[in-house]
């Protein structure tokens, strides 16, 4: 009997409570220059302007994993302070040379809680969804060289990581 492959996880969602403002935390995560600071990838960003970007402003993500560096183009699609800012990855490639597809999008949705023992802080609920086009077989095969398995197990781990050091940034 045949095993049957499922369809890919294309959304992964993870959570962490900071003991910061929804305006402190979106702030820093609506400016890109700053993502190195808590990513386990990013190594940087360029943006026409400095600080929190508008819907429809476009930057530049430099990255790496395993020795292995990329540039991204991506667009800001949302940006209300204090609550939601996201990102479409439109472009992905070397410094010159870019693949234009839909290759993910990110999000970071704030939501102010109760801490505690007292006082107040923020729910940052970070969410990436995988908008690539490709058949799942050919998925399975690029993630697993790029990632060492599915592209989603390997985000869950990535998000897991990076809200734990934006948790770390925000108590300095």
């Amino acid at each position: 009997m045949a095993r049957q492959r499922t369809a890919r996880q294309r959304t992964v969602t993870d959570s962490v409570v900071v003991a910061a403002s929804p305006s402190a935390v979106y702030a820093l995560v609506s400016d890109p220059t700053r993502t190195p600071e808590w990513s386990p990838e990013n190594r940087g960003a360029r943006a026409d302007r400095a600080g929190s970007l508008p819907v429809g402003a476009v930057f530049t993500g430099l990255n790496e994993r395993r020795g292995f560096r990329w540039v991204t183009e991506c667009m800001v699609t949302a940006a209300d302070p204090g609550e939601r800012f996201a990102f479409r990855v439109r472009a992905i490639g070397g410094a010159r040379r870019r693949v234009r597809a839909r290759i993910a999008s990110w999000e970071h949705r704030l939501e102010a809680v109760d801490l505690p023992g007292g006082g107040s802080g923020t729910r940052v609920t970070q969410t990436w969804t995988d908008e690539r086009t490709m058949p799942d077989a050919v998925a399975r095969v690029f993630d697993a060289v790029a990632t060492r398995g599915p592209f989603a197990d390997f985000q869950r781990r990535n998000l897991a990581e990076s809200l734990h050091r934006l948790q770390t940034v925000l108590r300095a």
